[in-house]
């Protein structure tokens, strides 16, 4: 399996490959590799041990694994081993009460003093806890009035590209080649071919993506993924290394981006009131004929 091979003398570098067949034999390759290449130091091993996906991470990085929760965030399973992917974050901010880390605005409930002796009291009267409110002067009625939320607070959602240029270690679970006594069998779907409907194929979706990253980055996507935050992947062209400048989107943003105008108040509207957008049912569109 292994040979010497005619080399151009010029383009030979010292202490990069190796001239003698005996060095290589009983060595290990840390990655897979073509018929016809040429063998040097980083190609090959003498550790017999760990997964052959770790000797393809580069000295001082990590792999860290992140699911692949739908066709969406994974570019409909389009990636592949190799391939260098952008990783976008979109998470959602609310405020909350710095004391008590819980969301705002606090619930208020009415106190009453226990006995005539007592200097400070607070007992709950037994009503159900409001929302904290704010009092604003009125002016139709010139007084004070009362105003409590609504409902509860909505989240303010923001995407940011987190990682770039990240590369691609594996695509779903890889399994080695060892004897289990109950293997994991991934989850299939059965898939029509195409003009034959008789006839079905078994494909498999990955349920999770592997990154090669910095150590500190494997940090933050751990954070992120135990946070909620949702995660989505980017793919790049093929051999583009450079770094992209993206601005962190939010609907404001997107509004002064795209020249969105914030409809006015009128005296008129359209019916039937509309809250919810939805694309229209094309089975019951009446056809003019």
């Amino acid at each position: 399996m292994v040979v010497v091979i005619p080399y151009p003398k010029k383009l030979f570098i010292p202490g990069l490959f190796f001239t003698d067949v005996n060095d290589v034999i009983g060595k290990r390759l840390t990655i897979s590799i073509a018929a016809q290449t040429p063998l040097t130091n980083a190609l090959v091993t003498d550790l017999d041990i760990g997964s052959q996906q770790a000797k393809r991470i580069p000295a001082g990085m990590v792999a860290i694994s992140i699911p692949m929760e739908s066709p969406l965030n994974s570019l409909g399973y389009v990636i592949r081993p190799g391939d260098h992917v952008n990783v976008i974050g979109s998470m959602m901010f609310m405020d909350v009460d710095q004391q008590y880390q819980s969301k705002l605005p606090n619930k208020s409930a009415g106190v009453f003093p226990v006995s005539t002796e007592s200097l400070v009291a607070l007992i709950s009267a037994g009503d159900p806890a409001t929302p904290q409110g704010k009092a604003v002067l009125d002016e139709s009625l010139n007084q004070p009035v009362y105003l409590i939320p609504s409902e509860e607070q909505r989240p303010r959602l923001v995407s940011q590209t987190l990682l770039q240029n990240v590369v691609v270690l594996e695509v779903g679970e890889v399994f080695p080649d060892v004897p289990v006594a109950e293997p994991t069998q991934p989850e299939a779907t059965p898939i029509p071919l195409p003009g034959e409907n008789q006839t079905t194929r078994t494909i498999t979706r990955p349920k999770l993506i592997t990154l090669i990253v910095t150590p500190q980055d494997s940090v933050a996507l751990n954070y992120l993924m135990y946070s909620g935050v949702q995660i989505n992947l980017a793919l790049r062209s093929a051999g583009d290394d450079q770094d992209m400048k993206t601005d962190s989107v939010t609907l404001l943003s997107v509004m002064e981006k795209y020249n969105i105008k914030l409809p006015s108040k009128q005296t008129y509207t359209l019916e039937p009131s509309i809250s919810i957008l939805s694309l229209p049912d094309v089975e019951t569109i009446p056809i003019p004929y």
